[in-house]
């Protein structure tokens, strides 16, 4: 991979834990590496790919389930030692001013997949080669994937995956069929 640039790694006291950080600039992406200080000295860390979503981690919609998996990643990293990459693709990859035209074409009736076809998107759009090369640069070879999404899965053709970890959020009423989808049209295994 071309044209990365790489932050030094700094302290980050959350109210999860105390991580360390590292940001990585592809291009106009930047993503974020944010793990414990003995996640190297594990054979197989946790870790877990979480997709941007402005809306659910920083704003706490409860309209998916993003903000909650990011909470759950990090506290289950701060007790068992692990690695969160922040990979900024916001909404599956069509930027934040698609994701909220999907999200006024869901007020109308669409779920998240039409609403994206509806847009001239493909259902998903994320790609992940600078996952596997913050993996690589951080010296991860075999991992636990915290992930219910097995496109993530098959996407870390370089990597070891030991084992796959479910990451389990309640259901409310405004992500129910938000979360539906994910399971019967993206193949979530919820």
């Amino acid at each position: 991979m071309n044209n990365i640039e790489i932050s030094q790694i700094a302290t980050l006291p959350t109210k999860h834990g105390t991580f360390k950080i590292q940001a990585f600039k592809q291009d106009d992406k930047e993503h974020l590496a944010i793990f414990t200080d003995n996640f190297q000295e594990i054979e197989a860390p946790i870790v877990r790919v979480h997709s941007e979503c402005l809306t659910g981690d920083a704003i706490g919609s409860v309209k998916c389930d993003c903000g909650e998996q990011l909470d759950f990643a990090l506290e289950r990293i701060a007790l068992d030692g692990g690695l969160v990459i922040y990979h900024r693709q916001e909404g599956r990859n069509i930027g934040l001013l698609n994701k909220v035209n999907a999200y006024a074409l869901q007020d109308e009736g669409l779920d998240t997949v039409a609403a994206n076809h509806q847009l001239g998107f493909k259902a998903d759009e994320r790609t992940y080669e600078i996952v596997e090369y913050i993996l690589h640069h951080l010296g991860v070879k075999k991992l636990k994937l915290l992930t219910n999404n097995p496109a993530k899965i098959e996407s870390l053709s370089d990597i070891e995956i030991v084992e796959r970890l479910p990451i389990q959020i309640t259901p409310n009423p405004y992500n129910e069929a938000y979360l539906k989808v994910k399971k019967e049209q993206l193949g979530h295994l919820l």
